[in-house]
């Protein structure tokens, strides 16, 4: 059995999730006297992402102490880097008391069950000049154009924190039963696989050629044994695929171009925050956690429009002195187009005798232009497979 990389930040993966069932069932029953909180779309995502050890070794929320040493020295105040603040911020804590056992509720399901409970640590209202500094040290702006910024700024300046004992994982392990896994499920497949040397690929996106080649540059540059393609799950900003036509499509390419090598396709239960640089970070101690020893950061990596440098995300990593307690290794990648002259998807920096004419680019705006009216893209750009996919959703959505 190889011995896999170590969780971030502990010998062992941390997760509170209550696994033994008899326990989870009293701990529910308990929760039914308790006085509820109903979780936020950003709440229940953090929840999600600490009951899959994805977060490892945080076990809840942090107070404004905490949420400030990262934000401004990318650690907790134990020395621990952290790039990006857990929160459980909420419009009202009214009927809350510091010490009090409460119990939080998801509700994105209709039941409207109690997804864990917290003991509150510390109740605190941030000013609107904090939380505008807060922004600023995490997505670099203010700008309520950027996405994030927008959704943050809507959660409210009541600060609730405190530990977490976790009951379930929401919708995700029933929405998606052969695609959402844990960080510990993961670490059990590349164990049982054999793999020690694992490169993970993050996308929020439908995979398309460039992708796909991406891939298989960094399996074979890194001379991989097991290649991970992790996909986000949870929300992302309005006129995105959804996740399961993502699903789709990724699977799709997989099984019919990427047969050939030992690849795993999963996804993990969190909304996007297009943080760019810090959400980099954070994607690489979701990876090591899960027990990836590689993470593939391209070209405005975890970004958004014109936020962010084409490859900030990249270059955090050699700047920061904390980020050295990362075990993970960073596979650094270029933009990747199709060249014409060479008939194959390369990395535009080591192509030196082509100009712009000389690959295949498609814009976004562009490319869904041709989708929802029928048009199948360039073979060079979208396997024929993958748009038959996205095909037939624009075309689902007009009827």
């Amino acid at each position: 059995m190889n011995d896999l990389i170590q969780p971030f930040g502990s010998k062992d993966l941390i997760a509170p999730l209550i696994d033994k069932k008899s326990e989870r069932d009293f701990q529910k029953l308990e929760a039914e006297s308790l006085s509820k909180m109903y979780l936020n779309e950003s709440a229940l995502s953090n929840i999600v992402m600490l009951g899959s050890g994805y977060f490892s070794p945080l076990k809840g929320f942090m107070n404004s102490s905490q949420v400030m040493s990262v934000c401004k020295n990318y650690s907790l105040p134990d020395g621990l880097f952290w790039p990006v603040p857990i929160m459980n911020l909420t419009k009202s804590s009214s009927g809350y008391k510091i010490g009090q056992n409460i119990a939080l509720i998801d509700s994105s399901r209709e039941s409207e069950s109690c997804i864990a409970t917290m003991e509150i640590d510390d109740i605190e209202i941030l000013s609107d000049k904090l939380i505008d500094e807060i922004s600023l040290h995490v997505f670099g702006t203010n700008d309520l154009a950027h996405p994030g910024v927008k959704k943050f700024k809507g959660l409210g300046n009541h600060l609730i924190s405190g530990n977490v004992q976790i009951f379930d994982l929401s919708a995700f392990p029933q929405r998606y039963p052969e695609t959402f896994r844990t960080a510990s499920q993961i670490r059990e497949v590349i164990t049982n696989s054999g793999w020690s040397r694992v490169v993970a690929f993050q996308t929020r996106n439908p995979m398309h050629r460039a992708h796909e080649e991406l891939c298989r540059m960094a399996f074979e540059r890194l001379d991989a044994d097991g290649l991970i393609i992790h996909m986000l799950l949870g929300k992302l900003k309005e006129g995105d695929i959804p996740a399961d036509i993502r699903d789709k499509c990724i699977k799709k390419m997989v099984n019919c171009y990427l047969s050939d090598i030992p690849v795993f396709v999963s996804g993990y239960g969190f909304d996007m925050l297009y943080a760019g640089p810090r959400e980099a970070l954070l994607h690489a101690i979701i990876r090591q956690n899960m027990g990836a020893t590689h993470l593939i950061v391209g070209r405005d990596h975890a970004g958004v429009g014109d936020f962010y440098g084409a490859f900030e995300a990249q270059d955090i990593f050699d700047k920061l002195p904390n980020a050295s307690q990362l075990k993970i290794k960073i596979f650094k990648a270029d933009h990747t187009a199709f060249s014409k002259k060479l008939r194959k998807v390369v990395m535009m920096n080591e192509v030196h005798d082509h100009s712009p004419s000389d690959f295949t680019f498609l814009s976004g705006t562009r490319l869904r232009s041709m989708l929802e009216n029928g048009q199948t893209p360039p073979g060079e750009v979208v396997r024929p497979e993958v748009a038959d996919v996205l095909m037939k959703f624009y075309t689902d959505l007009k009827s």
